[in-house]
């Protein structure tokens, strides 16, 4: 009779194995044990700008000291009894397991975290969600839209704003707005101007219902110059959509240096 036996691999074998695996994804991928890291994939060597783990510890230390201190994300000064920074954020529920890392160029990004662990070992993965950032917030917030447009109200807008300009510190960028000025009068015709903004506009940008005959386009920009591409952009792509068969103007205010979105806002009202 004839059989055949499992074959066991080492520990380094299989790490190799985890390795090619991990490498093949694009979430940063880290494995400890003992509280040490063994494996990091090459997603999170890229962000790091190392080749190694041994490179990457001497550079950068504990690996909880990534974790940017801000009040709105998971860091070191939010771990109670010492306890090991994955076992601490298990502890938060799953929507709060989110932490802020920076590249060496200092480029902030925002990721959620997963962790699994087995006897020996633990995993951690984070997943880039610094775009579907501003999303969460307004999720988070119970999202208010003006009924008679489907644009956002501007009550919702004054109450994330400070969110909002927190998120725009976070990923160094300045706030800018267009104030989109109509005559329309007819319900119809204001959800379809809406809707035709709606499809044009990027993911993370915020139309609102600003007041009757006024709207307003909040987005984030790397410079003032980046604000004003957006406008011309939106001029264009309403010319070559039809929108322009519809009156309207176009004026934008742009995030002063070191301003607070209170006097922005003041600034939109004029």
């Amino acid at each position: 009779m004839s059989g055949t036996k499992g074959l066991l691999l080492s520990e380094d074998t299989s790490l190799a194995i985890i390795k090619s695996i991990t490498d093949m994804q694009k979430d940063l991928i880290v494995i400890f044990k003992d509280n040490k890291i063994v494996l990091m994939n090459s997603a999170l060597k890229k962000f790091f700008g190392v080749s190694s783990v041994e490179q990457y510890e001497e550079e950068f230390g504990p690996f909880v000291h990534n974790f940017v201190p801000h009040p709105s994300y998971f860091h070191s000064q939010k771990i109670q009894n010492k306890a090991p920074w994955y076992d601490a954020i298990l502890e938060l529920e799953e929507i709060d397991r989110v932490v802020s890392m920076i590249t060496p160029s200092y480029e902030p990004y925002a990721f959620s975290v997963e962790i699994n662990k087995t006897q020996d070992y633990v995993i951690a993965l984070f997943s880039d969600i610094t775009q579907t950032l501003i999303k969460r917030i307004m999720i988070e917030n119970n999202a208010n839209i003006d009924a008679k447009s489907g644009a956002y109200a501007k009550a919702y807008f004054l109450q994330i704003a400070q969110s909002y300009q927190d998120v725009a510190l976070l990923n160094k960028k300045i706030i800018s707005a267009i104030l989109i000025k109509t005559n329309l009068g007819d319900a119809n015709l204001l959800k379809d101007f809406v809707a035709n903004l709606k499809s044009i506009i990027r993911q993370d940008d915020m139309l609102i219902r600003w007041d009757e005959d006024s709207f307003l386009l909040i987005y984030l920009a790397e410079t003032p110059q980046g604000a004003k591409v957006m406008m011309n952009k939106l001029n264009q792509i309403c010319i070559r959509e039809g929108i322009s068969e519809i009156t309207y103007t176009l004026s934008q205010i742009i995030q002063k240096e070191g301003e607070e979105i209170k006097s922005f806002i003041k600034r939109i009202d004029g």
